[in-house]
């Protein structure tokens, strides 16, 4: 099993409803090189669903839903 690479930026959204997750995660995006996972946490329900269809919408790799002690981390892949 490879392991995941760690992200090199996460943005903290925790207690933010949807989309101000989303949005933050796309102020931020750049901050990371092509190839590389950015991080968002966020514990509104919805970004369960939103952050991958975001990533799908805007051709971003999904690379993981992590649990958190309260919401989740959601990796994200820049692919350009």
């Amino acid at each position: 099993m490879h392991e995941r690479p760690r992200p090199l930026v996460t943005v903290e959204a925790l207690g933010r409803k949807c989309p101000i997750p989303i949005i933050m995660l796309a102020a931020r995006l750049h901050e990371v090189p092509i190839g590389a996972v950015i991080a968002v946490t966020a514990d509104d329900p919805a970004a369960s669903a939103d952050i991958p269809a975001w990533c799908r919408m805007k051709m971003h790799e999904f690379v993981v839903e992590q649990p958190l002690a309260r919401g989740s981390a959601f990796h994200i892949r820049r692919m350009y």
